[in-house]
């Protein structure tokens, strides 16, 4: 576990291809995914949630049940660490590139009204520089990233002709919040078992967690509070994107991701205090937060908070505060 020491020649590269390095990670699914809801339209937001969720979870799962090594280090330089310590096969980045980003064109093609073509070359340079990134930082081989970008469009066209059917079942179904919770809860702790740690298992919780507090959100929402954002409020292809939309959607956005980091500092917090009055051991110490009884419920916790504030608590407060 040392970082290995190198040396940038080309920091246009470097610095483009960390930057999209950073497109497959949780700073971009806490601030893209509420953001769409926030701002754009709840249907194409509970769509890439749902998409999102069930890719990620196939993709780890896969990791951990095929074990292919990652890239040799040395004769690859590896720029990131944290994940070295799992295994390679597929590219779970490449997965939620592709995943996001054709699951955003496809719900918003037919909704708005912008070129096709556009849209295409949008999500195909989106899912490639994140695929690339991942051959530059040493963490996947080639075929790991086709690997795992074919999953995830075997997955999309197999998926697409349920769409709606997931949709309208997610919101109207009254078994909806027990099965958001209990599933995701049997898969997180019936996962894989490794002879090492590895964090598949808990980012994996996080996933499913943030997907399972959002889907309650979304039924919450559909049964009881009243549309809070409609579809004209902003239109992608919009021709004059006047100072006061500009303005409106950067107070969104800003106060949601305030709720939302602050949600989860306080139920991580929360939530490791009370296991570590449970189990015996203090916050700090990370090998017992690495335990099944304490790393499940503590990420499972903390993000279905994170999701639930994201879909439930941030449009209440928007209405509150006139940012409607």
């Amino acid at each position: 576990g040392c970082a290995q020491k190198y040396i940038v020649k080309n920091y246009f590269y470097y610095y483009l291809f960390k930057f999209s390095a950073a497109l497959g990670e949780e700073i971009f699914y806490i601030t893209f995914l509420p953001f769409t809801y926030w701002n754009i339209d709840h249907s194409v937001s509970r769509r890439m949630i749902i998409i999102w969720s069930i890719v990620m979870y196939i993709g780890q799962v896969s990791k951990d049940i095929l074990k292919w090594p990652r890239p040799l280090s040395p004769p690859v330089v590896k720029l990131e660490m944290r994940t070295d310590a799992e295994y390679g096969m597929p590219s779970t980045h490449a997965m939620a590139a592709t995943a996001i980003s054709f699951s955003f064109l496809i719900a918003t093609m037919n909704q708005y009204k912008y070129p096709f073509e556009l849209g295409l070359v949008a999500a195909f340079v989106f899912s490639t520089l994140v695929c690339l990134s991942r051959l530059y930082t040493g963490m996947h081989t080639v075929l790991d990233v086709i690997g795992g970008a074919l999953i995830s469009a075997v997955l999309l066209v197999l998926l697409y002709p349920a769409w709606d059917m997931i949709d309208h079942l997610l919101l109207t179904s009254p078994f909806c919040p027990l099965l958001s919770i209990v599933v995701p809860l049997v898969l997180c702790y019936n996962y894989p078992k490794l002879d090492y740690y590895s964090p598949t298992r808990g980012d994996t919780t996080t996933i499913l967690g943030a997907a399972a507090g959002a889907t309650v959100g979304f039924w919450l929402n559909n049964q009881y509070v009243a549309r809070a954002y409609i579809s004209e409020n902003f239109q992608l292809g919009f021709p004059l994107i006047t100072s006061k939309i500009v303005v409106v959607v950067l107070a969104r956005f800003f106060v949601g991701i305030f709720v939302v980091l602050l949600t989860r500092q306080l139920m991580k917090s929360v939530v490791l205090g009370m296991l570590g009055y449970r189990y015996k051991f203090p916050i700090g110490d990370l090998e017992a937060r690495r335990r099944l009884e304490v790393e499940v419920p503590y990420k499972f916790i903390t993000y279905s908070s994170v999701g639930f504030s994201a879909t439930v608590i941030v449009p209440l407060l928007h209405e509150l505060l006139g940012l409607m």
